[in-house]
């Protein structure tokens, strides 16, 4: 059978040309053309029979709101991310850094779902042998778990046709090819026309499908940024690799909330879920350290404890500043905020602010936990036992709500903590039993509070 032709499309005009060259011939630029399938001379007849037979046109009020199905995958951390479970027909995308654990953590899912689904395990990474090997060794037994070999696209469909399975892993879309292109596996067009015609099988058949994707140095899933904007959920594994404890973050979600994370804890037996990930988080010294504060910040809808950490020490002719699980833009400007509004100088320091655990820091209610933890670390006193903040800091010096305050401080007491600093606007409106909390409005307040204590 004869290849189907294709040519070269500028990403920058859209213009196309029949073969490579290093310079678009329409809009002059370098390294532009991208290799993609030609459509057919058939298909582009029958293009507006499919238009016309599609969905008539319909008013939104008129049509019927449903309800997803879902089918929990077995693992209630995987779940927590997807929104429930997996959805028929959706199509989820996982990246992380090689050795992470996504081949492990999907093996284990395909095993959980296998015995309600008919499942399908595409590796185009490892032999059939190799994943075998992974099963025993976790103790699982794959006895309704399908698996194929293969890294050619026709060939995956055509088994996916004729099995015709409910769950389908790609692992992983970079291996991919498909023969209408003459490009190699793991290129820009590879990996779009693969995943488009892997999505529109998803969709057509009704299958819930996962593809594995690579990473780049920066931490970005690997291909065009078309592949994220195709799919329906976008997940990013991360953790280190020297830690056992991994996290599993939504980035985006058609069918659940974004930024639901889930934590697991790799074991002998693979990855299992840590129903209290604050443990991971918290200190575990035996009495309170200068430079610790506690922090209660929301991923999704999930309040968890996170320790933040502070090493202010003198500095040479260039003090530096670092910070891990948080922006570093951020802490300079939190740093100056501290000296113009609370007085406090850190000119010719060294600051180091630290999230343990590996956990990364987006939200900005964590600006006041870091300010209390850098002046604990200056004044070389430690904070009480039992003792956490959180809030917004602007340039002004004000300190701004965080969003669901009420559900932090009542984790957080959940957990025995005796002491908070919040802002004055998230102040409980009913005490809550063995917690004192204390409302500030500006910086000045919450460091006039820090030397009471």
């Amino acid at each position: 059978m004869a290849k189907d032709k294709s040519h070269y499309t500028c990403s920058d005009c859209g213009g196309t040309t029949p073969k490579w060259l290093g310079q678009c011939p329409h809009c002059q630029a370098w390294n532009t053309l991208i290799e993609t399938a030609a459509p057919s001379a058939s298909a582009g007849k029958n293009r507006f029979e499919a238009l016309a037979r599609s969905a008539p046109v319909a008013r939104l009020a008129d049509i019927e709101a449903q309800d997803i199905e879902r089918t929990p995958t077995g693992l209630e951390e995987l779940d927590r991310v997807l929104g429930g479970g997996i959805v028929p027909g959706g199509v989820v995308l996982i990246g992380g850094d090689p050795g992470i654990g996504k081949s492990t953590l999907l093996l284990q899912a395909a095993e959980s779902l296998s015995t309600q689904l008919n499942v399908l395990y595409v590796t185009g990474e490892e032999s059939g042998a190799q994943v075998a090997m992974r099963a025993r060794r976790l103790g699982l037994s794959g006895a309704q778990v399908q698996v194929l070999a293969e890294i050619q696209l026709e060939r995956i469909l055509a088994a996916i046709a004729q099995h015709e399975p409910a769950f389908v892993i790609i692992d992983s879309i970079q291996t991919l090819y498909s023969e209408q292109l003459t490009s190699a596996p793991g290129s820009v067009a590879q990996v779009r026309e693969c995943a488009a015609h892997l999505t529109r099988t998803a969709k057509a058949t009704g299958c819930a499908m996962v593809l594995v994707g690579h990473v780049t140095k920066e931490g970005a899933l690997a291909g065009p940024r078309v592949l994220e904007h195709i799919v329906d959920t976008v997940l990013y594994f991360e953790g280190d690799t020297h830690s056992s404890f991994r996290l599993v973050r939504a980035i985006k979600n058609r069918f659940g909330a974004v930024n639901e994370i889930g934590v697991f804890a790799m074991t002998e037996r693979g990855l299992k879920g840590v129903t209290n990930p604050s443990a991971i988080f918290l200190s575990t010294h035996e009495a309170p350290v200068p430079g610790s504060c506690v922090l209660v910040t929301l991923e999704g809808t999930r309040p968890m404890l996170v320790e933040i950490q502070a090493l202010v020490d003198s500095a040479g002719p260039s003090p530096r500043r670092l910070s891990v699980g948080l922006e570093r833009d951020r802490l300079a400007m939190l740093l100056a905020v501290l000296h113009r509004h609370a007085g406090v100088a850190c000119i010719d320091q060294d600051v180091f602010v630290n999230a343990v655990g590996g956990v990364r820091i987006s939200e900005p209610a964590a600006d006041l936990s870091v300010l209390l933890a850098i002046q604990s670390s200056l004044r070389a006193k430690a904070l009480p036992r039992g003792f956490l903040a959180f809030g917004e800091v602007g340039l002004a010096g004000e300190v701004r709500p965080a969003p669901r305050g009420q559900e932090r401080l009542k984790e957080a007491a959940k957990l025995g903590f005796s002491t908070a600093i919040v802002p004055k606007a998230n102040l409980p409106k009913k005490p809550i039993e063995g917690l004192a909390v204390h409302g500030v409005e500006r910086i000045e307040e919450a460091m006039g509070l820090l030397r009471g204590f």
